[in-house]
């Protein structure tokens, strides 16, 4: 926890005279940290936050008010943080949500509310605020109901899975865009012109080659930080080897490779898995194997995939392919058996299978209107002919009497009444003509002529 964010030193609440973020005078600061925008008319790639009037804007000038930002990494969460923190003179706090407990927060708000009484306003920055514990969350929301402090709360995940319901209704959530190639490539461009951006040990600036530009895009997927921390590495050797001109070559000994973007625990995590299981549904090969390729480099459970696979199977597939569920059972026992990293070859093995498939759900929606009917209390008595007759006084009951012995029938069907009077007619299964289910379907027809349920095609 620092009580000044982005300075050392400064007068309470405002930017400090040097070494602060974004200031050209710090140039033994990252380049990131350099490069962060210093008003609001420099930040990139939040266009719908920041029209006449935004919140964004408010917060900026100093409106109490307060915030959760939402957004991957790298896309300006602190930098939003910095600018208010540069253009108000409130006093600034930041709490890191990794290394705070409940004693630093309540520590920082007893300093606020002191403040508070001689006129001076709290800004108080969390970051990565999806990592406090339900107890910390509780510690904050007197403080912002009151406005005690001026809450800016910076997470990656989802704020409806890691945030308590009472402190997000008492803040305005802005949810920030992922950037794209041309903002950060805008931000590559900065980084190359601006003085406080990049410069050779005799102050003349790099020049950055298209195809190297091309790579740190791609590499950077969207992330500002990770673009420019790339940027300034590629320069660095660039200019160890007498060369001021930033080449592919000179990328590409700068960084190993991209880093992929996936939290197992958040949002991300969620909406991989979707993804996949959208795209396996969907009959995408290429991008159900690309969804799984993500989560194994991301570390996924392999066990958690396996066992989505083994639900799909039934869900989206069915009796289409009846082998489909014993694909997936076994891919599932392989991957516990062997483990990984060769347990990728299994888990391929069945996303390619169940990906190709023929699809149904004839079979959850079966099981979900059959259980619909019995919530709704459409039970009904067992026929008497069809009830246990094996204990004293059944007969007496009359149960078993007139039973039909479905083997002693034609075609091993016997046509009588299974379900009970107040159910008679219902229908369950609709089997669809895809794959092994349209013969199924064809069977199914016979079947309801031989029970009398239907009248026989003429």
């Amino acid at each position: 926890m620092s009580e000044d964010l982005f300075g050392g030193g400064g007068a309470a609440g405002g930017p400090s005279p040097s070494g602060s973020l974004g200031d050209a005078a710090g140039s033994h600061l990252p380049l990131a940290v350099r490069m962060r925008p210093r008003t609001v008319d420099e930040i990139v790639g939040q266009g719908h936050l920041l029209g006449p009037g935004s919140p964004l804007r408010r917060l900026a000038a100093g409106e109490a008010m307060s915030v959760f930002l939402w957004g991957p990494p790298g896309v300006g969460k602190t930098t939003i943080a910095s600018v208010v923190s540069q253009s108000t003179r409130r006093r600034f706090v930041e709490v890191s949500a990794v290394t705070a407990g409940v004693k630093e927060v309540r520590a920082v708000l007893d300093q606020a509310r002191r403040d508070l009484r001689v006129g001076q306003e709290t800004v108080l920055f969390v970051d990565e605020v999806h990592r406090f514990s339900k107890t910390q969350q509780d510690v904050l929301l007197p403080a912002v109901e009151n406005r005690l402090v001026t809450l800016i709360a910076a997470t990656t995940e989802n704020p409806s899975f890691s945030v308590i319901s009472p402190l997000l209704s008492r803040s305005l959530l802005l949810t920030l865009k992922p950037l794209t190639d041309d903002d950060v490539s805008a931000l590559l461009d900065r980084a190359l012109t601006e003085e406080r951006g990049l410069r050779t040990a005799d102050g003349q600036p790099f020049e950055l080659t298209d195809p190297a530009r091309q790579t740190l895009l791609r590499l950077a997927g969207g992330d500002a930080r990770r673009a420019l921390t790339y940027l300034e590495e590629a320069a660095a050797g660039a200019e160890a080897v007498g060369d001021a001109q930033i080449d592919d070559d000179a990328v590409a000994r700068a960084v190993d490779k991209a880093a992929i973007r996936y939290d197992r625990d958040g949002d991300q995590h969620y909406d991989v898995i979707s993804a996949f299981i959208k795209s396996i549904r969907g009959s995408d090969v290429q991008a159900a194997l690309h969804y799984l390729a993500r989560m194994i480099a991301a570390g996924e459970d392999p066990r958690f995939i396996a066992r989505r696979l083994v639900v799909l199977a039934s869900e989206d597939i069915g009796l289409a392919d009846p082998g489909a569920l014993q694909t997936a059972v076994a891919a599932a026992d392989a991957v516990a058996f062997i483990g990984m990293p060769e347990g990728r070859i299994n888990l391929a093995q069945a996303v390619i299978a169940l990906a190709l498939a023929p699809k149904s759900n004839a079979v959850i929606t079966a099981i979900d209107a059959a259980l619909a009917d019995v919530a709704a209390g459409k039970i009904g008595l067992v026929p008497a002919h069809l009830r246990d007759a094996h204990y004293a006084g059944a007969k007496k009951l009359g149960h078993g009497q007139g039973y039909l012995y479905a083997h002693d029938a034609p075609h091993g069907i016997a046509a009588q009444s299974y379900l009970p009077d107040e159910l008679a007619g219902a229908r369950y299964y609709n089997p669809t003509d895809h794959g092994s289910e349209a013969a199924l379907a064809a069977r199914l027809g016979r079947i309801e002529q031989l029970l009398g349920r239907v009248e026989p095609a003429s």
